[in-house]
């Protein structure tokens, strides 16, 4: 399959679970998206765990334009305050719009779980059609333990209250998807 057809496959499939995606061209961009719709939202804080270098530079950049309160580490201190979550996805699968991260560190978790809107952001280059293309990432990836890794597809949804479908009682209400155009290949760093 064709990188062009895993793109338009994980798009359609994001849509089915409430997934909002775009296209940006970069990481600038993507920063500005996430300011917008924080500000938009009424909310005042992105937790960003784990950028640096010029990543951390342009969300700063765009966080003080927009009136925004970045987080970056301790997250823990910070639980309550966080209106959007920005991260870095490792990969996303097509089949099933789902994104895969390594969510070892606490503030990621946090930053992916414990906020009102996730904005998460896929280099192109990583988007697969299904899980079985990644048997040989994964295996690499949980040989270095102890591991933590997310599989996240759509907002968050539970269906335990008398079988109806509510969204966002254990994670986000909203998952937004940006798929970074350029190779993306280096993770941080941009």
């Amino acid at each position: 399959m064709r990188q062009d057809d895993e793109l338009t496959l994980l798009k359609e499939r994001a849509q089915a679970v409430q997934t909002i995606t775009a296209e940006v061209a970069d990481f600038r961009a993507a920063c500005l998206y996430a300011v917008d719709v924080t500000v938009r939202q009424g909310g005042s804080s992105i937790a960003a765990p784990g950028l640096s270098g010029k990543d951390l530079s342009h969300l700063k950049a765009a966080c003080k334009a927009g009136g925004i309160k970045i987080l970056t580490k301790n997250l823990r201190g910070n639980i309550g305050q966080i209106s959007t979550g920005l991260t870095i996805a490792d990969w996303g699968i097509a089949e099933t719009a789902t994104l895969v991260m390594d969510s070892t560190s606490e503030d990621f978790r946090i930053a992916t779980m414990l906020c009102e809107t996730h904005v998460a952001i896929l280099p192109r280059s990583k988007i697969v059609r299904d899980a079985m293309s990644l048997e040989n990432e994964l295996s690499s990836a949980l040989k270095a333990a102890p591991k933590y890794l997310a599989f996240i597809s759509g907002a968050s949804r539970t269906a335990d209250i008398e079988r109806v479908l509510t969204i966002g009682v254990h994670g986000p209400q909203e998952l937004h998807l940006l798929i970074v155009k350029g190779t993306g290949d280096d993770k941080n760093g941009s």
